[in-house]
């Protein structure tokens, strides 16, 4: 597979007051077109400022970003946000859909800022059906279930059929039944050939990518494949058991 996105030696210092922090301290990494990766790690291990640099909202300090070969990490803003709209598709814990917006009007609008005209609408709808909410077309946000709304999000995301589909926390706001809903639906795209970067805290969403990256303090400290859920289940309830969680 060719490879998609590298970091090399990458840092992010942030000052604040007098005080530089780092909040990646020369991170590599690398994920090859068509895979489904999850980077995980606890709070305030450095995984929002990578997801950040990835979807071009912030700049390394230090080293590269690469972005299917092309260095993206010098580029003006304007290069930087048109990079965003056609090539990165993002989707956040809490939705962030327009709240006065239909649902196919929220899915349009990353075609409206790309200035496509034609088809709009078809392709907004064709997106809508992809992820099983075209009835829904017509409804606000309060209409939709947080299942149904985070849907709606991944359609907007796909919609100009990004090089990469990067979901921060995707079920962090939804119960059981709907979290399961939405990972099947990411694993649903990356078999139909979609790259995903799942940002997570939680053992068992990473489970469902192919291979997890961990993320601490600002460094990657383990990169692999994922362990069978099952197992994971397992391994924690053990853990669980030994330290007195229940």
């Amino acid at each position: 597979m060719a490879e998609l996105l590298r970091f090399e030696r990458v840092v992010k210092t942030y000052r604040i007051g007098s005080v530089e922090v780092e909040a990646l301290r020369g991170v590599d990494l690398s994920t090859d077109a068509g895979e489904f990766v999850a980077v995980m790690g606890p709070s305030g291990s450095g995984k929002s400022t990578l997801v950040n640099i990835v979807a071009c909202l912030d700049t390394p300090t230090r080293g590269r970003y690469l972005l299917a070969g092309e260095d993206v990490t010098r580029l003006e803003d304007d290069r930087l946000a048109a990079i965003r709209n056609r090539r990165i598709g993002l989707v956040f814990q809490g939705f962030n859909l327009l709240s006065d917006a239909t649902a196919l009007q929220n899915v349009e609008l990353p075609l409206i800022y790309a200035g496509r005209r034609r088809g709009r609408i078809d392709r907004a709808m064709d997106a809508l059906r992809a992820v099983g909410v075209a009835d829904r077309a017509t409804h606000l946000p309060a209409e939709l279930s947080g299942g149904q709304q985070q849907r709606v999000a991944i359609a907007r995301a796909l919609v100009n059929e990004p090089d990469i589909l990067l979901a921060d926390e995707p079920t962090g706001n939804l119960d059981s039944v709907s979290s399961g809903e939405v990972l099947r639906l990411l694993e649903g795209l990356h078999g139909a050939g979609k790259t995903i970067v799942l940002i997570t805290h939680d053992p068992d969403v990473a489970g469902h990518a192919s291979r997890i990256i961990r993320i601490r303090d600002g460094l990657v400290t383990q990169a692999g494949p994922s362990a069978p859920r099952e197992a994971a289940g397992a391994n924690r309830a053990a853990s669980g058991a030994e330290s007195g969680i229940r």
